[in-house]
């Protein structure tokens, strides 16, 4: 029997954090271990911890590795492989540092919000291979300080696909007062961040999220979806505007993704969306490009601090205009959530009792 490989100690901006099982096979495909995991984070460590300096952070755990065929427990099934850790874990630090927040079903839970990048490799060792922050600050955790644009290729496109509305994107936001910052999802899609002013509540955000995808809709039909159910969404991109409703969460910048690629959530400049593929990005690459161009994502990860903080007023002027003009009002929450002040059914349109 092998014998079993000691543990590895990494200085970590002044903290000592204790990697187990260093060796162990985290991504069989590029052979990657747990200690390359942490060092990813340590090597994009001004990046990663700028994304989630004092934000609530889920922890997205793949303790036995990301293996093929392994998979992630759901909330409608916890046998998976992987699991969300969404309160502290026992065992933690005393300077891992928390905020309390509040979910949708009304229940609360003290979540790792990290103030020092050791907090970050802490969690890495525990086999987190994501980390999904609130766009919030603990300090105030119930308004946004980050408007959050999840561009989501539908079956039959992918990230090209997406890349092609970068200009159109970019262009609205600057129409409505705001500064989006794009970066690859890691898997098919893209992110765009626009930092705002923390006026404004979970509804509310949401709601000016609804109206940008509508209105990037309009400009690109056949192209862009908002319609919540995959039956009426086609070939398009699905602007995701439920990925700003209370508890639902993107991956940072910086975090890798659990597929057989080892792929990096990438900051991009704009000129880059469409010249480049997630795959371009992996944990065994990306400390050379971190280096050399360093946090493109500073301007976003900085939220309503950032001096390109802006207003929401323009977009919630358009979801004005869409429900005077165009009888255009909400639209479905996830299925977890309560039901919502004026929002529709949630009826699948094809199992829907006709008139």
């Amino acid at each position: 029997m092998a014998a079993k490989t000691p543990p590895v100690e990494l200085d970590v901006a002044g903290r000592t954090v204790r990697v187990s099982s260093p060796d162990r096979v985290v991504f069989p495909g590029p052979g990657l271990t747990k200690l390359d995991v942490v060092q990813h984070y340590v090597d994009v460590g001004e990046g990663i911890l700028a994304a989630l300096r004092e934000r609530p952070t889920t922890l997205e755990r793949w303790p036995k590795g990301v293996l093929e065929g392994f998979r992630l427990s759901t909330r409608t099934d916890s046998t998976g492989d992987a699991f969300f850790q969404k309160r502290l874990p026992r065992g933690a630090p005393d300077y891992v540092e928390t905020a309390t927040i509040a979910f949708p079903s009304g229940r609360s839970a003290d979540e790792v919000a990290p103030t020092e990048l050791a907090v970050v490799a802490w969690a890495a060792n525990l086999g987190t291979i994501t980390f999904h922050p609130w766009p919030v600050r603990r300090d105030d955790v119930e308004r946004p300080d980050q408007l959050r644009i999840d561009l989501d290729p539908q079956p039959g496109t992918g990230y090209a696909d997406a890349a092609r509305l970068a200009d159109d994107v970019r262009g609205l936001l600057e129409e409505v007062g705001l500064t989006g910052f794009p970066k690859t999802s890691g898997g098919r899609g893209l992110h765009v961040f626009a930092p705002v002013e923390p006026r404004w509540d979970f509804t509310t955000a949401r709601r000016a999220t609804i109206a940008f995808g509508r209105e990037l809709e309009r400009r690109n039909p056949g192209r862009v979806t908002t319609a919540w159910w995959k039956e009426e969404r086609g070939e398009k991109i699905f602007v995701d505007y439920n990925q700003m409703a209370r508890d639902r969460t993107m991956a940072s910048a910086y975090s890798v993704r659990p597929n057989g690629r080892a792929t990096v959530s990438a900051p991009l400049r704009w000129s880059e969306v469409g010249e480049v593929s997630p795959d371009d990005f992996t944990v065994g690459t990306f400390a050379a490009r971190f280096a050399d161009v360093g946090d493109l994502f500073a301007g976003a990860s900085a939220g309503g601090a950032s001096d390109a903080a802006g207003s929401l007023d323009a977009l919630l002027e358009l979801a004005a205009k869409d429900e005077r003009d165009h009888d255009l009002g909400d639209l479905p929450y996830p299925p977890e959530y309560p039901k919502m002040p004026g929002e529709p059914s949630r009826v699948q349109p094809s199992r829907a009792k006709k008139p």
